[in-house]
């Protein structure tokens, strides 16, 4: 039997691709988006489902479950961006992320976790973020979202692998997707501190975004995860610079690290 997947914030980008590429392989996929029934000729099935809405969580699931009899992934890829001084930004656009980026994608878990524990199978793969691995100057709330749920994720993994059940992190770095519009942006203050630099680093986020990988790099990485027996904690997919990144905080002394970093950003 084909394997029924779930992707969260499947209607577009990084979810969109992976859901394409995973029916092509045979997979009975189901994506999710906020208003499923606007979204016509969709390559694959799509439920709706708002991550800040406990109650649309469970009744997406509950309909995958009973049109397929079982629900073997959960791709977890619903997410949103913010960028702005942390000084600047409303705290309440600061609770939205977290609410969408890692609460949101808990709720999900917690839906799929009893039909997979009944079934003593699934796999849950978290889609993080490379930013997530360091704070970054005005992203430093989008790499607080993804850093948590990379390591909530390292413990719930632990909690639920005597279930049968496996649970991993995918962290992409910069894609060519959509993202970017969908991102709260913290105006540029013409009174700000920050006016000059915060603007000129929006350039670059934005620039790095357009000239992104193809998401089908994504889809290719989390079919191969699938296809693995014993998934590793941490994944990481995205250019050679992006994934060095992380290794360079790992083995370099804090200041020094933060010194490139600042320079990168032109702090």
């Amino acid at each position: 039997m084909s394997k029924v997947v779930l992707i969260t914030g499947g209607s577009s980008g990084i979810g969109k691709s992976v859901g394409e590429y995973l029916t092509q392989k045979g997979f009975v996929v189901y994506g999710t988006s906020r208003n499923a029934s606007n979204i016509k000729n969709h390559p694959f099935k799509l439920v709706s489902l708002d991550v800040n809405d406990v109650d649309t969580i469970i009744n997406a699931v509950e309909e995958v479950i009973k049109n397929e009899g079982k629900l073997d992934i959960l791709i977890n890829n619903a997410g949103m961006g913010i960028t702005g001084p942390i000084e600047e930004t409303p705290t309440n656009e600061m609770r939205k992320v977290f609410n969408t980026n890692f609460f949101g994608a808990i709720d999900v878990m917690k839906a799929v976790l009893p039909q997979m524990r009944k079934q003593k199978s699934g796999l849950i793969i978290n889609v993080t973020s490379i930013a997530g691995y360091m704070g970054l100057p005005f992203r430093g709330i989008y790499s607080a979202t993804k850093g948590a749920l990379e390591i909530a994720t390292e413990a719930i993994r632990m909690e639920v692998k005597k279930f049968g059940i496996k649970v991993t992190n995918v962290a992409p770095g910069d894609f060519a997707t959509n993202i970017a519009s969908g991102r709260y942006h913290t105006p540029v203050f013409e009174n700000s501190p920050y006016k000059k630099v915060y603007q000129e680093n929006l350039d670059l986020m934005d620039t790095h975004v357009n000239s992104g990988s193809d998401p089908i790099e994504m889809a290719e990485a989390i079919y191969k995860i699938i296809n693995t027996n014993k998934p590793k904690i941490h994944y990481k997919v995205g250019s050679f610079m992006q994934k060095f990144s992380i290794v360079l905080k790992k083995i370099l002394p804090d200041t020094i690290y933060e010194k490139l970093l600042m320079n990168h950003y032109k702090l």
